[in-house]
């Protein structure tokens, strides 16, 4: 008979990093097709090899009865899973939880936004690297920005926490907007973060080590605008944030190649296909979904697990900048 460890009070890995933190991506299905995180002809995952919204509920009950205590939402895009708010409601009521946040295009806000601030979603981030409707339908492929205006402006209206942009930046393709972007986030009272593109995946439209625009690039465009405070204050994930002078908008640089972050890191990830991946920049991970159809309903079994995979959680990533890939799944595969 296997012998069950008791359940810990905090998930706490070998680097004596404190795991309070999971992201859960509940598709690796998109209605766009970012040139960054997609390739142009994907191939999504069976449905039976996916996890279903009951075992997603399950997978993070159990985080949180273990000490994790913020929930994030990713895909793909979560919002075209159909049953989506019902399990945003559900996690939402979990005791223990503090925050439940949700990353998304934005495609869908318009017609979602209330339900999602009603399911008890405290923080929203908006995917949006781009103001040009010309250049919004080049880096998605396919999409329309109009749809993502109306959906920001509805999100807007509810009484969310905050709300952020976060925008991918390309040498090329779009790093001269830095300041508009800052600026529109400023007119509207979010905040915003800048990321280095993640090498994860095989893409075909750009050149990924010409493409890099570091975040000290980034930094040094946005000085010659903006009077930047830098600042200590923390969402939980990677940011560093600076505050911007005279506003209530703070910047964040999420800088895998220019400042790693692995040191301070505190979360996982479970895949939509039930991966635990203890590190966005490695294959280390744990299969949950066996250890939960395997002992159904066993919240101990699945606790022995997610303690176990702490052994495993690396002490960094190993992002270089170069145009082949580090890891060859695919963000939208990965969870945002």
């Amino acid at each position: 008979m296997t012998h069950i460890q008791q359940p810990a009070t905090q998930l706490i890995d070998r680097f004596n990093r404190i795991i309070n933190y999971v992201r859960l991506s509940v598709t690796d299905r998109c209605d766009l097709r970012c040139v960054y995180c997609m390739s142009e002809d994907m191939k999504f995952l069976p449905r039976a090899e996916i996890l279903s919204l009951e075992e997603i509920q399950f997978i993070a009950a159990t985080f949180v009865e273990l000490g994790v205590t913020k929930l994030r939402v990713t895909g793909g895009e979560p919002l075209v899973r159909h049953g989506i708010i019902n399990l945003l409601n559900n996690l939402g009521h979990l005791t223990g939880l503090n925050e439940l946040v949700i990353t998304t295009n934005g495609t869908h806000l318009e017609s979602m936004a209330e339900k999602i601030h009603d399911a008890g979603v405290k923080r929203i981030n908006i995917s949006l690297d781009t103001l040009k409707p010309d250049r919004f339908r080049t880096i998605t492929r396919i999409g329309d920005i109009d749809q993502v205006w109306r959906g920001i402006e509805t999100a807007s209206k509810q009484d969310f926490k905050k709300i952020k942009i976060n925008s991918v930046i390309l040498k090329h393709r779009n790093h001269d907007e830095v300041v508009d972007l800052v600026n529109f986030a400023i007119d509207h009272g979010f905040d915003i973060s800048f990321i280095e593109e993640m090498p994860l995946g095989i893409v075909n439209q750009h050149n990924r080590a010409e493409a890099y625009y570091s975040s000290d690039d980034i930094l040094a465009d946005l000085k010659s605008s903006f009077n930047l405070i830098p600042t200590t204050e923390s969402t939980g994930g990677p940011s560093v944030y600076h505050k911007v002078a005279g506003s209530n908008t703070k910047i964040g640089l999420i800088s895998p190649h220019s400042h790693n972050f692995c040191g301070s890191c505190n979360r996982v990830r479970l895949t939509v296909e039930g991966r635990l991946l203890l590190c966005l920049g490695n294959e280390h991970s744990v299969d949950l979904k066996h250890v939960i159809r395997q002992y159904p309903g066993d919240s101990k079994q699945l606790k022995h697990a997610i303690i176990s995979s702490l052994a495993i959680k690396p002490e960094q990533h190993e992002f270089t900048v170069t145009d082949q890939p580090v890891i060859f799944r695919h963000m939208s595969v990965t969870g945002g």
